[in-house]
């Protein structure tokens, strides 16, 4: 069984092999709304600056001038969150295996591994879609879903801002309720550029909200055809794009059925993804990979454990512009 001593399970060949694994897709990830790059160290510091804008009093021509003050800045740290994940490759498993139509028993050995690895990666990807939501919600939650692993409103001093759409009176104006949401976007951004707004919905949010009158109302008038339509198909009222989405860990949804979260488009690094290196010395100081993978022999060189793990920071640095939106009147 010299084959668990090949380059096939060296943290070089593993790693990239779990790289170029294709990952059951989720939304977060297809709209590509996180920043992602490599980071060298296992934490990094966002700036927060007492900026705000203000109006310039007139004087008298020749009088002194309004006294601007340099901005306060503090520096708020955030440590990349560690997720291993361990399997074994047992030597009965490879044992007398070759490659369909193939003779050479390293590439069945090869597949063996790459099927294990892509377990592994499969369940990666869903907990950094979980944190991106997280993110996003402004509460970042362990596995559990109680355990909190970054709570980025209170690491900023603000308080979440909170629109209730009060989706269970019918004479709700829907369309004001969107304006709100924009105008609360637009002070939450200051003088960042945005281009749109998308809310991803909870389950009972969604439905209630394709089904209020007013909602209706706009449709049947000037485009019935959504009525018509898929009633899972996103679509844009008062200026937001409304989206269900889809979601669940350990039975509960990423986000709450009653709730929904609005957030700008098109803002230059307002969700960031950061990547640390792995805790491997072959690791130390390099910059970090979404996914690692390493092998150790089992005890009687029986086999060998693989391990995959990821080390990433996903972050939402201006909190204060996503919005939550409540299916109730308060």
């Amino acid at each position: 069984m010299a084959i668990f001593e090949s380059d096939i399970f060296s943290l070089q060949s593993l790693t990239a092999s779990i790289n170029e694994v294709e990952f059951q897709p989720r939304r977060l990830a297809e709209m590509g709304i996180f920043q992602a790059e490599g980071s060298r160290t296992t934490s990094m510091v966002i700036e927060k600056s007492g900026h705000q804008l203000g109006l310039v009093p007139a004087k008298e021509r020749g009088a002194p001038g309004s006294v601007i003050g340099a901005d306060k800045r503090t520096g708020i740290t955030f440590t990349a969150h560690h997720l291993p994940t361990t399997a074994t490759v047992l030597a009965d498993e490879v044992q007398n295996v070759r490659a369909f139509g193939q003779e050479d028993g390293t590439e069945a050995v090869q597949n063996v591994v790459n099927t294990r690895l892509a377990k592994m990666a499969q369940r990666i990807d869903v907990t950094h879609e979980y944190h991106r939501i997280g993110a996003i919600k402004g509460q970042i939650l362990d596995a559990d879903g109680t355990t909190v692993l970054a709570d980025l409103y209170n690491a900023f001093g603000l308080t979440q801002k909170t629109v209730p759409f009060a989706l269970n009176t019918d004479t709700t104006d829907i369309q004001m309720k969107c304006l709100d949401v924009l105008e609360a976007i637009e002070q939450g951004l200051g003088d960042l550029f945005f281009s749109g707004a998308t809310v991803l919905c909870g389950s009972s949010f969604w439905r209630k909200l394709v089904s209020h009158p007013k909602v209706r109302e706009a449709y049947m008038y000037q485009q019935s055809e959504r009525l018509r339509s898929d009633g899972r198909e996103s679509f844009t009222f008062g200026g937001l794009m409304f989206e269900r989405y889809r979601g669940h860990v350990g039975g509960s949804p990423f986000i709450p059925d009653a709730e929904a979260y609005a957030f700008p488009m098109g803002t230059d690094e307002l969700f960031i993804t950061r990547f640390a290196p792995a805790d491997y010395m072959d690791a130390v100081n390099t910059l970090g990979l979404p996914l690692y993978s390493s092998s150790e022999p089992l005890s009687h060189n029986k086999g060998v454990e693989l391990e995959a793990q990821s080390n990433p920071l996903h972050l939402c640095t201006r909190p204060q512009a996503v919005i939550k939106l409540k299916e109730a009147a308060t």
